[in-house]
């Protein structure tokens, strides 16, 4: 477990992680999943299918992401009326840290919980935050590893033209 922490650490600080890990790959189906969220139902992604779909994972620990938050709910409010559906996977291991930290951060968007990161797993990329956007389709047509300053400009291009098709 410390290897897994320590290396989305050092991929967070570094920005980004080879390609080549990536279990998830652009214009390949978005694997399926079911989690649970804070309020307690379980969201499937296969049922936002005709929505386009912004996943984050996150975690409370994790200083990029929290400077992110801000901007992914701005986009998540200007957008989901023109079908963006957005999900936070939040990783910790607390499940209750995860939805508190969600309710002091002030995400208006669902969180999912992942504290034993089967999807995390599963989508594998390397990077913490780590952002997935899915078209209509069901489609992977863009993936971010890391958070840097103005990546939220580069979301929004890519949910404007998404929403457009």
């Amino acid at each position: 477990m410390r290897h897994f922490i320590a290396t989305l650490v050092l991929a967070a600080v570094a920005g980004s992680v080879p390609t080549a890990h990536a279990a998830v790959t652009v214009q390949a189906s978005a694997p399926d999943f079911t989690l649970r969220s804070t309020e307690g139902r379980n969201l499937r992604l296969q049922e936002q299918r005709g929505q386009v779909v912004l996943i984050n994972f996150w975690a409370s620990w994790c200083g990029p992401c929290k400077q992110e938050m801000p901007h992914l709910n701005r986009l998540h409010d200007k957008y989901r009326s023109a079908g963006l559906v957005m999900l936070g996977v939040n990783i910790d291991d607390d499940t209750k840290l995860g939805a508190a930290t969600a309710v002091r951060w002030g995400l208006r968007f669902p969180v999912l919980l992942d504290a034993d990161k089967a999807v995390t797993r599963q989508y594998d990329l390397g990077a913490m935050p780590a952002t997935v956007l899915v078209d209509r389709d069901g489609r992977v047509r863009y993936l971010h590893r890391g958070y840097r300053e103005g990546t939220e400009e580069t979301y929004e291009r890519q949910i404007r033209e998404l929403v457009k098709e």
